[in-house]
């Protein structure tokens, strides 16, 4: 009798109940894999890339509202992922974002997250998917030079005796499932709050707000002239974060 790939996964994966598995090998590409999937898979697929060298999976949404503003549920998983992190890292380190997908871990590029949905939907539709993708860097990189390995971030290299994937994972899954009851119970303020206080680079007296569509808003108090508004859409489909030569987080 054999045991399959996913049951053996599963076994390793804690995760809470409404989640389903679906294992790659080390070379799948979990974003994409979710996005081809997620029609069909529905709500709670998780894919897992199971790799020693990055944190790499995907989960689909079903959300319940128009696509112009389902987006913002890309701040929840970024909240999620953010923390699962500091549950597991050495106390008195930093996890920040940079507008809108960077993560940081004390102060250097660890990896980032990613959004996707149904390339046909419009703005005012609801989309039948939106899948969250997370790739964080575990460990150096086997193809990365010495000299550019050591100007990147990697959790093993970060104070972490080890890097447990799996339960990283679940409590990021678990995470996930508190910032969406929080949200509604209570609206997206809290979700906003949340991941505008891990947002880097404020200035001054300047206040930070995400619009219902998921763009930021910076407003200076008593200062003439509009809000500035930069936004999401565009920020997510430039990935900064993601070097696509190495299909992993960029160094430095």
């Amino acid at each position: 009798m054999t045991v399959s790939r996913a049951a053996q996964a599963e076994k390793l994966l804690d995760l809470p109940p409404g989640y389903t598995l679906v294992p790659l090998r080390e070379h799948g590409d979990a974003f994409a894999h979710g996005c081809s999937i997620a029609s069909e898979a529905g709500a709670g697929t998780l894919v897992w890339v199971r790799r020693y060298d990055l944190v790499e999976f995907a989960v689909v949404l079903e959300p319940d509202e128009p696509l112009l503003s389902a987006r913002r549920a890309f701040f929840a998983g970024m909240n999620a992922t953010a923390d699962a992190i500091a549950v597991h890292c050495p106390p008195e380190r930093q996890v920040q974002f940079i507008w809108p997908d960077t993560i940081l871990f004390d102060g250097g590029i660890l990896g980032g997250g990613r959004l996707g949905w149904p390339a046909a939907c419009r703005e005012s539709e609801v989309p039948d998917w939106l899948v969250f993708g997370v790739m964080l860097r575990a460990a150096d990189m086997a193809q990365v030079g010495e000299t550019e390995a050591a100007s990147g971030v990697a959790l093993l290299n970060e104070g972490f005796e080890m890097v447990d994937t799996e339960a990283m994972i679940g409590s990021f899954a678990r995470h996930l499932l508190t910032a969406f009851d929080q949200w509604n119970e209570q609206g997206f303020d809290p979700v906003a709050r949340d991941y505008l206080s891990r947002l880097s680079g404020k200035g001054g007296d300047e206040q930070r707000g995400i619009d219902t569509n998921g763009d930021l808003l910076i407003r200076i108090p008593g200062a003439k002239g509009p809000v500035t508004r930069t936004g999401l859409v565009d920020a997510l489909a430039k990935a900064a974060w993601y070097d696509p030569d190495y299909r992993a987080p960029k160094l430095g």
